[in-house]
């Protein structure tokens, strides 16, 4: 058992009986289930809807080469460079070199989980660097030394109160402020913090490899302000979120709108083709975009998970997963949770240490009946759990038990040998790891054959 899938068990057996942040994820997630249905009414054929979604996507990832030059020569036209970063290790050098040389003393961040990913924020502290969470969400995790719980909702398992005694005890606010008066509390802070910073930095939705443009999708304006006031914009992004074309956003900003948060479509939505122009007076002087790879091409020459790359990162399946509301989002341990995480960080974070994710899920299939893309996630669920038996990520004592298993389920004698309480003794008995986290098995007295041969005598 690897050191990640103890911490793992260790959380998911106290997240699991804590009644309080069920009771609070119930309520955060019934308000977006209340919200769904009403932003599907805007599609006249959903299913086609997220079929051609995922054609879309599926044309992408088979030339992502191809998509990616094309978006580096269209943005370098309009002034903006392009930087390759195939680890989490080389972003953030890159970042570091840009901040240095523009004496970054403070930047603006806004949502993003590209970011998160490579840990832009720690990295930025130990630099010396004040790095500001400027998505409300993210701001209010920042404050409680927290990553984000959710990959579109950060702050989901604190409740109002929650967060009015964290400002609190950070801001020394009155303790019974308002949602509303905490908001305004929270803009006073960034809105001077976008004026200071010399640097900023965004994730970006989609990038479009037809115009060299990024497409940001919000709803506070905080990408906006990010992106636009600093004189240097930073874009991290997943070399996966590429799309041919600026014409199919008309179909994924609704998509990503309505199965992320129920809207139609989001309030702020951007499309970022480089730096200020000649003639324009909004903009950064300078425009970086570090396509990061971090372990995607391994997902990418893998034909079987190549499909979990169409995400687009709407959060849908970690509403939909049984395991998530029960176990919650930092229990996972790494920056993508839920049903995706669990079929991607195996292989962008090695399968040995995080095989156990694939495992921990009831493979009811919700996630793929809810997915904006229609990815198969229970299908590479499985097909994680196949790849990290092939490549001998199994203890001794379990290869045996399993063939053990095999030979007694292909010989009906052997399944017929004792009675229901002797197979409760010996499988109770032998199987004290398994069933540590599970309620005991019980066998029927007698098996199904016995039952027919007694019940159909000639």
């Amino acid at each position: 058992m690897s050191h990640s899938s103890e911490i793992f068990l260790a959380k998911s057996k106290i997240k699991a009986a804590d009644l309080q942040h069920r009771r609070t994820i119930n309520f955060n997630m019934g308000r977006y289930n209340a919200s769904v249905p009403k932003g599907k009414e805007q599609f006249d054929n959903l299913h086609l809807a997220r079929e051609q979604a995922k054609n879309v996507k599926w044309r992408a990832i088979e030339t992502l080469d191809k998509q990616l030059e094309e978006f580096e020569l269209q943005l370098n036209k309009k002034g903006g460079k392009v930087i390759w970063a195939e680890t989490a290790e080389e972003a953030i050098a890159e970042i570091l070199k840009i901040c240095k040389a523009k004496n970054c003393k403070t930047l603006v961040k806004s949502k993003s989980m590209a970011t998160e990913e490579i840990h832009l924020n720690k990295a930025m502290e130990e630099n010396g660097i004040e790095s500001i969470e400027t998505d409300l969400g993210e701001y209010i995790q920042q404050l409680d030394d927290e990553p984000p719980y959710h990959i579109v909702t950060p702050a989901m398992h604190k409740s109002k109160e929650d967060v009015a005694r964290l400002f609190a005890r950070k801001l020394n606010t009155p303790p019974d402020y308002t949602p509303e008066q905490l908001t305004q509390v929270a803009r006073d802070i960034l809105r001077k913090k976008y004026v200071e910073a010399e640097v900023g930095v965004t994730g970006a939705n989609f990038i479009i490899s037809d115009i060299g443009g990024v497409a940001v999708t919000e709803n506070e304006g905080n990408a906006r302000l990010s992106c636009a006031f600093p004189k240097t914009h930073i874009v991290v992004v997943g070399i996966e979120k590429v799309i041919p074309s600026v014409t199919d956003l008309a179909l994924f900003w609704p998509l990503l709108s309505t199965f992320g948060t129920g809207q139609k479509i989001t309030s702020y939505n951007s499309i970022i083709t480089g730096p200020k122009q000649p003639g324009e007076v909004d903009g950064p002087e300078e425009m970086y975009v570090i396509l990061l790879d971090n372990g995607r091409t391994n997902i990418l020459k893998n034909p079987a998970m190549r499909e979990s790359l169409y995400c687009i990162r709407c959060g849908a399946c970690l509403n939909a997963c049984p395991v998530y509301k029960n176990i919650g989002g930092h229990t996972y341990g790494t920056t993508y949770s839920g049903p995706i995480g669990s079929v991607i960080t195996p292989h962008l974070r090695g399968m040995n240490e995080y095989k156990h994710l694939s495992f921990a899920s009831s493979l009811c299939g919700n996630c793929t009946e809810v997915c904006a893309v229609k990815i198969n996630l229970h299908e590479l669920l499985l097909e994680n759990r196949k790849e990290s038996v092939e490549e001998g990520n199994t203890s001794f004592a379990e290869r045996a038990v399993w063939k053990i298993w095999r030979m007694a389920c292909l010989n009906r004698r052997m399944m017929n040998v004792g009675n229901g309480s002797l197979k409760n003794k010996v499988v109770n008995g032998l199987f004290k790891d398994w069933k540590r986290n599970r309620a005991d098995l019980h066998f029927s007295q007698k098996t199904f054959n016995q039952m027919w041969k007694e019940r159909f005598k000639k």
